[in-house]
């Protein structure tokens, strides 16, 4: 069983960028994505060097907190990942940083269209007690809230939101749900 520990965290700034090791463009498209949690993915990745990659996803429901979860992931050819994605319902687009922030295994998504200027920093921990240190541009914990997973991010895209969730979110203001 592959499980995926995660939190994730809405970002303000670009402090960030000083921490970038790597980046890539995602294209993420999702086959299946069912109210009770079970999601089907494709993504492709395109990095300035090396070929582009693509895999099949399949994530379970989690832990009530969001925290924990089963990930299978699968290298898939790129001909046909592209052949899926026409096929996805449910698509998104992205650029994918790697940080080499401390405590584990950091990317930033800075999303793109209909899900920017959304940017949502994610680390893989090894256990979800692990202690962890929050960079100060991650100003708010977005972990478990799944209106923000890619998955419903595709299906109703930050800009569909009505427009005082949507700049509450964007300005990290703690009561974002409510607005």
């Amino acid at each position: 069983m592959a499980l995926e520990i995660e939190r994730r965290f809405l970002v303000h700034g670009d402090d960030w960028r000083q921490a970038i090791g790597w980046q890539a463009r995602l294209q993420q498209g999702y086959l299946v994505s069912g109210a009770e949690g079970v999601t089907l993915r494709v993504r492709t990745a395109s990095q300035a060097a090396g070929e582009p990659q693509a895999w099949l996803t399949v994530k379970t429901p989690g832990s009530a907190d969001g925290l924990v979860r089963q990930e299978f992931e699968y290298a898939i050819p790129q001909a046909d990942a592209e052949d899926l994605l026409e096929l996805a319902p449910h698509r998104l687009s992205k650029w994918r940083y790697g940080l080499g922030w401390p405590g584990g295994d950091w990317v930033l998504d800075v999303f793109e269209g209909a899900n920017g200027p959304l940017v949502v920093a994610e680390v893989e921990l090894d256990d979800p007690q692990q202690p962890l240190e929050i960079p100060a541009c991650c100003v708010l914990e977005l972990t478990g809230h799944t209106c923000l997973s890619n998955a419903a991010l595709a299906q109703q895209p930050l800009q569909s939101w009505p427009e005082p969730q949507r700049l509450a979110l964007l300005r990290g203001a703690p009561d974002w749900m409510v607005a």
